[in-house]
């Protein structure tokens, strides 16, 4: 009996195309966001190591950006975090217009970042010790100082003083001092300085937490004033950075200038601390105080 032509070569067909069937097919590949390629020494790190370690690279200890509110995550005892001063924003006091208007710009930077502005500040608990906490954020305009950043931590320290509570303050400003704000953003400095010397005077204790970056009017005024001043690794810290220092004086910076490294060598500042000891190390600092 004659086989079938037309079974035969249906047959035939599924046999030749059955390889470009298969490469067709969808491949299950690696989910995206597993992984994570560190800027500090470009190895590919599996996503939930960093997150163990608070955003730390387990190969070369980089610590990543993290938001403030991730940092109130971190640093304080859980649902204990309670906001003040939540309701304050900045206005346009010199109508500042560059690209855009300085209130276009606000609200983009409030509809990007969740922030109203570039500083959350509250009370909370740390391992069980009750703080007064304020925590800028790179993320809203470089982090820069402006009305709203020096008002509430002028209202966070008075109220620290007020009910006599340890006061945290952790930086990451890259901005410095607001421009769209003029010398009201340079009258902050002064403001919160103030109110950080008058906090001194009776007896309260103030630690200052620095990370990368914290530059500009932020780190010469009440960045630079804590009673003990902590850094993270690797942080850049200073006033003007080291291109327009370069640029100005014109002669070759020291190897690691205005690292955090380089700061505690000559003294500028208390301690290096990585980001998962920190918590800890706050609340040893505030019991060898007597806070």
């Amino acid at each position: 009996m004659a086989d079938n032509p037309l079974a035969s070569a249906s047959e035939t067909s599924r046999e030749t195309n059955g390889w470009q069937n298969y490469v067709k097919r969808p491949k299950r590949g690696v989910p995206a966001g597993l992984w994570l390629r560190c800027p500090g020494c470009g190895a590919t790190v599996f996503r939930k190591d960093v997150e163990k370690l608070l955003g730390v690279c387990p190969e070369c200890d980089y610590h990543w950006y993290v938001s403030a509110h991730e940092r109130l995550k971190q640093l304080l005892d859980e649902g204990t975090f309670e906001e003040w001063f939540a309701n304050l924003e900045s206005c346009d006091p010199l109508e500042f217009v560059d690209k855009i208007s300085y209130r276009e710009r606000l609200k983009r930077e409030r509809e990007r970042t969740g922030l109203k502005d570039a500083v959350i500040a509250g009370t909370g608990m740390i391992r069980a010790r009750r703080v007064a906490i304020g925590v800028t954020d790179s993320a809203f305009m470089m982090g820069s100082m402006g009305s709203v950043v020096g008002e509430k931590l002028t209202r966070l320290i008075e109220r620290a003083q007020k009910e006599q509570l340890p006061l945290i303050i952790v930086s990451g400003s890259g901005g410095g001092a607001r421009m769209q704000e003029g010398v009201f953003s340079l009258m902050q400095m002064a403001k919160v300085s103030a109110a950080l010397a008058r906090f001194h005077a009776s007896g309260g204790l103030y630690i200052s937490v620095l990370t990368n970056p914290t530059m500009g009017g932020v780190a010469a005024s009440f960045a630079s004033l804590g009673d003990v001043i902590l850094a993270e690794p690797k942080a850049l810290i200073g006033f003007a950075g080291p291109r327009t220092i370069m640029a100005t004086i014109r002669i070759e910076l020291p190897k690691g200038f205005q690292t955090s490294e380089f700061l505690l060598e000559h003294g500028f500042i208390d301690r290096i601390v990585r980001r998962p000891e920190l918590k800890t190390e706050i609340a040893r600092i505030i019991d060898y105080c007597g806070k």
